[in-house]
C-alpha cells in the first residue's frame, strides 16, 4: 500500500492504481502464457478504472454553497465565524471530501466530509469554523475544493464549488485616554450654549410649556401676551466638529525605502502595498475617528489634497463622503480604511531626503533653492489650496488633527496656514527616524500646530497623551492649552 500511495493521485486512487497494475500484470501473464482467461481479467481490470475516470469527468455535480460571516467583517486580532452551508441536487451516497479554499495568511485550510452527520430535514449540510487575522485587508474566501469519487473508489476527481466571499479586516482601533478631552465640552463631547433673554427676542427665546419644565422657567410677559404658559430656552446644545487629514503619499511613509511589507501571500489576496509607518498611521486615524465618534463629533474626514480621506479605497461602503456622524459612522470608517493603500505622489522627495543620506539631503536642498515661488505651489500640490479652501469653509467650529508622514519643509509650510482654521491644530509625523523630521516640526509649531513625531514603534496611547504638552512656540499665534481636542476655541494670544 506504501508504493500505491507514492503514485499520482489526481486521477486514480489507491485502489485504481491496484486494479491497473493487476491489469498490466494478467494482460502480460496472458501474452507469456497465452490464457485466454488471464486475457479477459486484464481488459475487465483495466477497463474499470477508465471506466470511473470517464464518468467522473462527464459528470457535473451540482451544489449549492451559501457562505456567511459573523460578524461580516472583523477587526485586526479577533475573529470571525465562518458558517457554511451545502446542499446536493442530486442524493448521493458517497461521501465526498471538501475542502475550504483560504488565503495562505489564515493557516491550514479546513476540511470536512459530505454530508455531514447531522444534516437538516432539507439535506443541507452545515459546517463552522473560525478566521483570526493581525493584517487588515480584504481576503477572498473561497471556493469548496471537493474531491469525488465513484462507488467503487477506483477513480477521482476534483471540481470547485461555489463562489468566493470577500472577507473584510478592519484596523483595531487603540483605546485612547478619556483625559485629552476637556475644557468647557462635556464627557459627551457637546457643548451648552447659554443665552441671556431680552424683551426683544422673547418669541425667539422661549417656547410652550411642557409637562415636567420647572416652573422658574416660565416666562410670565410671554405668557401674557400668548396667553399660555411659556417658558425660556436658557440654554441650547450644540454637537462639535472636528476635522481629521490623513497624509497617504507613498513617498511620505517610506515605501521602497524602509521595510516595507506586503500582503499578498497568494493571488486570491487582494494583498496590500503599505508600510509599517502608514499602518501605524492607519491605526491612528481609526482610533481618533473612535475617539472622537464616542464623544458625539461630527468628523470631517480628509486627504492630503482635501479630497474625501476614503474615496481611493476599494473596501469603503461610501468612499466621496467626508463627513462621519451618528451611528454606524465608526464602521464604515474602519471599513473604509481596511484596504487603503498609500497613493503614489509625483515630484515628492520626503522620504529620500530621509532615507537618502546626507547626499540626497544636498540635493533636496539645492532642488529647493532653485524651485519658484510658482513651482512651490503647483496646481494640485499636497496641503495646497484645495485643502485649506475646504477647512476655510469650516472656520473655528472645532479642532484639525493632522496624521502626518514624512514631508519637506515646503509641504511643512504649505500646511502651517491650516492651523489658522481650527480651534486648535495637532499634528504626528510618522517616519523611521523622528529626529530627521525636528526641522518640519519646528516649521508646523511656529505655525500654531501642536506637533510631534512618532516612530512605527512608538505607543499610540502615549504619542496621544503626550501631543497636547507639545506647545505651539510662535509669535503672534494662539497657543492651546488643552490636552486635545474637545475644548471650546481658545482666545488668540499676541506677544507684546
Amino acid at each position: 500500500m506504501t508504493l500505491l500511495d507514492r503514485l499520482p493521485s489526481r486521477v486514480l486512487t489507491p485502489r485504481g492504481w491496484g486494479f491497473t497494475i493487476a491489469a498490466a500484470a494478467s494482460l502480460l501473464f496472458a501474452q507469456t502464457l497465452g490464457r485466454r482467461d488471464l486475457l479477459y481479467l486484464g481488459v475487465l481490470l483495466l477497463c474499470l478504472p477508465l471506466l470511473s475516470v470517464l464518468i467522473l469527468r462527464w459528470s457535473k455535480p451540482r451544489f449549492t454553497v451559501e457562505r456567511r460571516f459573523s460578524p461580516q467583517s472583523m477587526e485586526t486580532g479577533s475573529t470571525t465565524t465562518v458558517g457554511l452551508a451545502l446542499a446536493s441536487s442530486v442524493p448521493s451516497g458517497a461521501l465526498v471530501l471538501m475542502q475550504e479554499q483560504l488565503p495562505a495568511r489564515f493557516g491550514e485550510a479546513p476540511k470536512f466530509v459530505f454530508p455531514s452527520h447531522n444534516p437538516t430535514s432539507d439535506g443541507v449540510s452545515l459546517y463552522e469554523y473560525r478566521l483570526r487575522s493581525s493584517a487588515r485587508g480584504m481576503y477572498r474566501v473561497g471556493p469548496v475544493l471537493a474531491e469525488f469519487s465513484d462507488p467503487f473508489g477506483l477513480g477521482k476527481s476534483r471540481h470547485q464549488l461555489g463562489g468566493t466571499d470577500t472577507l473584510v479586516v478592519t484596523p483595531a482601533p487603540v483605546e485612547l485616554l478619556r483625559s485629552a478631552l476637556s475644557g468647557s465640552r462635556g464627557s459627551d463631547g457637546m457643548a451648552a450654549t447659554r443665552r441671556q433673554a431680552n424683551p426683544s427676542d422673547d418669541d425667539v427665546m422661549t417656547r410652550e410649556y411642557r409637562h415636567g419644565d420647572s416652573m422658574r422657567r416660565v416666562h410670565w410677559a410671554a405668557t401674557a401676551r400668548h396667553s399660555e404658559l411659556m417658558v425660556r430656552q436658557e440654554e441650547s446644545v450644540t454637537a462639535p466638529e472636528a476635522t481629521l487629514l490623513l497624509d497617504q503619499r507613498t513617498g511620505s511613509f517610506g515605501a521602497g525605502f524602509s521595510a516595507a511589507i506586503r500582503h499578498d501571500h497568494a493571488p486570491d489576496e487582494n494583498g496590500l502595498s503599505t508600510s509599517p509607518t502608514f499602518e501605524w498611521a492607519v491605526t491612528a486615524a481609526v482610533s481618533i475617528s473612535a475617539h472622537l465618534l464616542e464623544r458625539n463629533y461630527a468628523l470631517r474626514f480628509l486627504d492630503h489634497h482635501g479630497a474625501p480621506a476614503l474615496l481611493r479605497s476599494p473596501s469603503a461602503p461610501f468612499p466621496g463622503e467626508e463627513e462621519h456622524q451618528g451611528q454606524g459612522a465608526l464602521a464604515n470608517i474602519a471599513e473604509g480604511l481596511a484596504a487603503l493603500e498609500p497613493a503614489a505622489e509625483t515630484g515628492h522627495a520626503g522620504s529620500s531626503a530621509v532615507h537618502g543620506g546626507e547626499a540626497a539631503r544636498s540635493a533636496v536642498r539645492r532642488l529647493r533653492a532653485n524651485r519658484s515661488n510658482a513651482e512651490r505651489v503647483a496646481a494640485g500640490a499636497a496641503f495646497g489650496d484645495e485643502l485649506l479652501d475646504k477647512l476655510a469653509a469650516n472656520r473655528h467650529r472645532g479642532p484639525v488633527v493632522a496624521l502626518l508622514g514624512l514631508m519637506t519643509a515646503t509641504e511643512a509650510t504649505a500646511l502651517g496656514a491650516a492651523s489658522e482654521y481650527g480651534s486648535a491644530a495637532f499634528a504626528i509625523l510618522v517616519t523611521d527616524r523622528p529626529r530627521d523630521a525636528e526641522s518640519q516640526l519646528e516649521i508646523l509649531r511656529s505655525a500654531g500646530w501642536q506637533a510631534s513625531a512618532a516612530s512605527p514603534d512608538a505607543d499610540l496611547r502615549e504619542v496621544w497623551a503626550g501631543l497636547g504638552q507639545t506647545p505651539a512656540t510662535a509669535t503672534g499665534v494662539r497657543t492651546s492649552t488643552s490636552a486635545f481636542p474637545g475644548t471650546a476655541a481658545e482666545p488668540r494670544r499676541r506677544s507684546s
